[in-house]
C-alpha cells in the first residue's frame, strides 16, 4: 500500500509548498491570509446588475434527512441556517432537490415540485435570516436552488436502486447489478419530454419561492451528466456532442422561457475518468483495455481514460453561454465510482477505497481544469471545487486562486458541515478553529451510505452526540482517528 503524508504534517505554507514542488504541482499558495479589508476573497463580484458580496460559495450537497414527502425537516433547516451564518455570499443551492419523485437519490431527498413551494420558500428565508443575524447584509447575497434527477443512481423508495439510464455502460451496469436485458430502465424519448416539463415546473417553483437562480445539475454521474457521455445511445439524445447535450440545453431553453427572471447556472463535471475499484492496498482503475477507445464518459481522453480531455466540455460551456447561462460550478467525476477524483480525501467512505494518489494531486487536477475554463471564458462566473482536503491551508490556496484569476469563487461543501463559519473567520482575521476543520474522514458520505442523517459526525457536537454516530464510527477505517 502506498501512503501519503497527511496535511497535518506540514507545519507552514512553505512546507506545503515544498510538497507541491515534489509532486510537480502548480498551485497558488499565499504565505499570509489577508483580512477582509485587503483580501481578494472579500472583493465583490458584479453579475449583471447584481452585486455578490464576496468570493465564497456554499456548494450543493445531497441530503438524507428531509421528510419522506420531500419537504424540509428541522435538520434541513438547521443546515441551511448554518449556510447563512457562514458569511458566504453565493449559495449554490444548499443541497439538491429532485424534480420528480422517481428521481430522488434517496427516499428523504428534497423535492422541488409545485407542491413543495412553501417549504422551499421557508428554506431560503431562514438562510437569509440567519445570515443577517450573524451580522451580514442579505442585500449582496445570491441564493440558488439545485435541480436534479438522479438517473442511474435513483433510490426514491428505499435503499434499493431504481435506475433510469441514458444508455448501457459496460462497467457501471455490472458494478451496480443493472439488468442488461431490461430495456425499461433506459429513458425513452417521450419520457425525456416529460422530464423537461418537470424541470420547468421545478424552476417556476424556485422562482415563486424567491430564489435568485436555479442550477440545472449535470455532474457526478446523475441523469444529465450521464447523457453528456451517451455516445452509444441512438436517436436525438445521444451520439454526437450536439445530441448528447440536447437534453440539458433543451431544459435550459425551456426554463429560460418559462421563468425569465431567474438566473441560470450549471454545476458540471468538467471531466470524468474511468471508474475505480478497491485493489490491494488502494483504489485502482477497473480493467478497461478491451473498452478502448473509451466511449462512456464526458471530458475523458478516449485513448487513455485516466486523463481528461476538455475539448467537448469547453464546447458545451460555449453553448451554455450562448443561452445566457451566467454561472458555472465546476466539479469532476462521481462519488459512486471514482470518489478520489471528485473529493480528494485522506480516508475513504465505507464503500470506497484508499486513495491511489496523493490527494493533493486530485485537488490540483480540479483547480487546474477550472483555470483552463476561466481562461477560455473570462466573462463567465466560475466556481471552483475540491478545496476541503487543503484543511488549514484552504484559505491560503483559495486566496491565491482568486487573486490569480484562476476562479471567481471558491466552493465549500463538506468543510461547512464541520465548520460553517470558516468563510467569516477567514475574512475576519484568518484565525481558524482547528477542532472544526474538516479532516476528510469521509464520514459525511459514509452516513449517506448507511442511510442515516446528513452531517459531520466526528466534529459537529450536534451530530457527534447522536446515537447514529456510533454506526458511522464503526464504519470508519481503522487508522482514521479523530
Amino acid at each position: 500500500m502506498t501512503s501519503f503524508p497527511k496535511l497535518a504534517q506540514f507545519k507552514s505554507p512553505a512546507a506545503l509548498q515544498d510538497r507541491l514542488r515534489q509532486l510537480n504541482l502548480d498551485l497558488p499558495l499565499d504565505k499570509e491570509v489577508l483580512t477582509s479589508a485587503a483580501s481578494p476573497l472579500a472583493a465583490p463580484y458584479m453579475l449583471g446588475n447584481r452585486v455578490i458580496g464576496n468570493r465564497w460559495c456554499i456548494q450543493p450537497m445531497e441530503g438524507w434527512d428531509a421528510h419522506p414527502d420531500g419537504t424540509p425537516s428541522e435538520l434541513v433547516f438547521r443546515r441551511w441556517q448554518n449556510f447563512g451564518r457562514s458569511g458566504a455570499k453565493l449559495i449554490w443551492g444548499g443541497e439538491a432537490a429532485a424534480v420528480q419523485p422517481a428521481g430522488r437519490a434517496n427516499p428523504r431527498q428534497l423535492l422541488a415540485t409545485p407542491a413543495h413551494l412553501s417549504g422551499l420558500r421557508r428554506l431560503r428565508l431562514e438562510l437569509l435570516a440567519a445570515h443577517e443575524q450573524a451580522g451580514h447584509s442579505p442585500d449582496d447575497s445570491y441564493v440558488g436552488l439545485q435541480l436534479t434527477h438522479s438517473g442511474r443512481f435513483s433510490r426514491p423508495n428505499s435503499t434499493q436502486l431504481e435506475p433510469k439510464i441514458a444508455c448501457r455502460h459496460p462497467i457501471l451496469d455490472a458494478k451496480f447489478g443493472i439488468d442488461s436485458a431490461n430495456d425499461r430502465l433506459i429513458w425513452k424519448d417521450a419520457e425525456l419530454e416529460q422530464l423537461v416539463v418537470d424541470y420547468v415546473l421545478a424552476a417556476q417553483t424556485a422562482d415563486a419561492a424567491g430564489f435568485d437562480f436555479v442550477d440545472i445539475k449535470a455532474c457526478h454521474g446523475y441523469c444529465l451528466h450521464e447523457f453528456l457521455g451517451a455516445r452509444r445511445r441512438p436517436g436525438d439524445y445521444g451520439g454526437d456532442l450536439a445530441g448528447r447535450c440536447r437534453l440539458l440545453l433543451k431544459i435550459i431553453d425551456n426554463v429560460k422561457a418559462a421563468a425569465p427572471r431567474l438566473g441560470l447556472g450549471v454545476r458540471l463535471s468538467l471531466f470524468d475518468l474511468i471508474p475505480f475499484e478497491a485493489g490491494p492496498g488502494s483504489g485502482q482503475p477497473v480493467p478497461h483495455a478491451q473498452l478502448l477507445p473509451y466511449e462512456w464518459g464526458f471530458g475523458v481522453n478516449p485513448d487513455n481514460p485516466l486523463e481528461y480531455d476538455l475539448t467537448e466540455p469547453l464546447r458545451l460551456i460555449n453553448w451554455l453561454m450562448e443561452r445566457q447561462v451566467s454561472l458555472v460550478n465546476l466539479s469532476a467525476g462521481s462519488a459512486y465510482y471514482n470518489p478520489h477524483i471528485l473529493r480528494p480525501a485522506s480516508y475513504p467512505p465505507s464503500d470506497g477505497y484508499l486513495p491511489p494518489e496523493d490527494p493533493l494531486v486530485g485537488v490540483a487536477r480540479q483547480i487546474t481544469a477550472t483555470r483552463i475554463c476561466k481562461e477560455r471564458f473570462p466573462q463567465l462566473l466560475c466556481v471552483g471545487s475540491g478545496y476541503s482536503y487543503l484543511q488549514e491551508y484552504l484559505p491560503h490556496v483559495a486566496q491565491g486562486v482568486v487573486r490569480a484569476g484562476w476562479a471567481d469563487f471558491v466552493g465549500l461543501g463538506r468543510m461547512v458541515l464541520s465548520y460553517p463559519t470558516l468563510p467569516q473567520d477567514v475574512l475576519g482575521g484568518g484565525n481558524l478553529v482547528r477542532k472544526q476543520i474538516c479532516r476528510t474522514f469521509s464520514d459525511c458520505t459514509t452516513a449517506a451510505r448507511l442511510h442515516i442523517e446528513s452531517g459531520c459526525y466526528p466534529l459537529d457536537p450536534f451530530y457527534k452526540n447522536l446515537p447514529q454516530a456510533e454506526r458511522v464510527a464503526a464504519a470508519r477505517p481503522r487508522d482514521a482517528t479523530v
